[in-house]
């Protein structure tokens, strides 16, 4: 799909959404139970699917600079967005919105490398840097949600720390049932045909099943700790199913923006897009990365994206702060229209310019009729013979 059909597919999906919201009138759809499972799912599968795309060699080799990405990088990013946000609105509750747009967008990255200039170890990078910031400012919008709800009472600190260990055991679970059948899975795998479609079936109910009890019970860290080691070979369907959670996220966009819309919330959604923009280039900036990636910092700078997860968590927010999803829409276009722009540019100014070609050789020049040198007698010797 060509970034053009990309892009009317999924305009078309926001239309289509809106016009069901419209003819039937729906003004609430987000306080429906069923509307909260069913974006949760939709951000746990796009946990699972950002973690089980992490080379996990070259997650290992930059371990130590993706885990500093990922910690400080996105607290840093918080509080550069918040801090704008904060000066030019004075309102408290845009921390909620910084966090969620503090991320970058892995199926965007995903989707770069191959046009990108970027050296394979910044893109390596930059990959990891997008997926695992994906799960750290869910569960930042989360627990930070949780924690306002509560007045910041030490209760939500006590949740927090109940869910956490939830999530580990979650996951240790998931583990511990992986090492036993993963040698298994991976014999069936050089099997026939019908043994290997009938093991990627019964893994793919094992995934759903543990996805639906993260989805239950909130264990999103457990979602992308999954990704990491539980991985049935299921070919393009993890892609193919992570686009189609695009557009339905889309849709459901459209459902809410139906009754939410205004030009003033989504001023402010321009405001957001630009700090959560330039606060990717004041952290890449101040990243310390090796010698060699030294010529990528600039893109690494410019590699703020925004897609799937901050829709999501925009929506997920919508019941509780009610106008969020349009804020985060315009600013997810922004910030995508910034890194087109920034990039493009970038990319015209650093491209290698053709060499000068050489002056010809100038051939002296040949009259047509050229006049013919003059003779000169050579003086000879008459030989006699005695």
């Amino acid at each position: 799909m060509t970034p053009v059909i990309r892009s009317a597919a999924l305009l078309s999906a926001l239309a289509a959404g809106w016009l069901v919201a419209w003819q039937l009138g729906l003004r609430e759809v987000d306080r429906s139970p069923v509307y909260g499972f069913f974006i949760t799912a939709l951000l746990g599968f796009g946990l699972y699917a950002s973690t089980s795309g992490i080379v996990i060699s070259e997650f290992r080799r930059q371990l130590r600079t993706v885990v500093i990405a990922v910690t400080l990088g996105v607290l840093a990013k918080v509080a550069l967005i918040f801090a704008v946000m904060f000066f030019v609105f004075r309102d408290p509750s845009h921390l909620i919105l910084a966090v969620a747009v503090a991320q970058i967008d892995p199926l965007s990255v995903a989707a770069m490398r191959a046009k990108s200039r970027m050296s394979d170890s910044a893109k390596a990078l930059l990959s990891a840097w997008a997926s695992f910031d994906d799960p750290i400012t869910v569960l930042l919008t989360v627990y930070i949600t949780a924690f306002a709800l509560n007045g910041g009472a030490v209760g939500g600190v006590g949740s927090f720390a109940v869910n956490l260990v939830l999530n580990l055991a979650l996951a240790g679970v998931a583990f511990m049932l992986w090492t036993l059948v993963g040698g298994r899975v991976r014999r069936a795998e050089a099997g026939g045909r019908a043994v290997r479609y009938a093991v990627r079936a019964v893994m793919v109910v094992a995934v759903l099943a543990l996805g639906f009890v993260a989805v239950q019970y909130s264990l999103l860290l457990a979602l992308a700790l999954l990704g990491l080691f539980f991985r049935p070979n299921l070919g393009r369907w993890v892609d193919g199913l992570a686009e189609t959670g695009m557009f339905l996220a889309i849709a459901a966009v459209g459902l809410v923006l139906a009754a939410e819309f205004s030009w003033v919330l989504a001023g402010v959604g321009a405001v957001l897009g630009v700090a959560a923009f330039g606060a990717q280039a004041a952290v890449a900036f101040a990243l310390t990365v090796p010698k060699r990636w030294r010529g990528d910092r600039v893109r690494l700078a410019l590699g703020q994206q925004n897609g799937l997860t901050a829709i999501i968590l925009a929506l997920l927010l919508e019941p509780t702060f009610p106008g969020a999803i349009a804020v985060v829409a315009p600013a997810v276009v922004v910030v995508n229209l910034l890194h087109a722009v920034t990039n493009g540019a970038y990319d015209r100014a650093t491209a290698p310019r053709p060499a000068p070609t050489p002056a010809p050789k100038r051939i002296p020049r040949v009259p047509l009729n050229p006049t013919p040198a003059p003779q000169v007698a050579t003086p000879y010797r008459v030989k006699h013979t005695p």
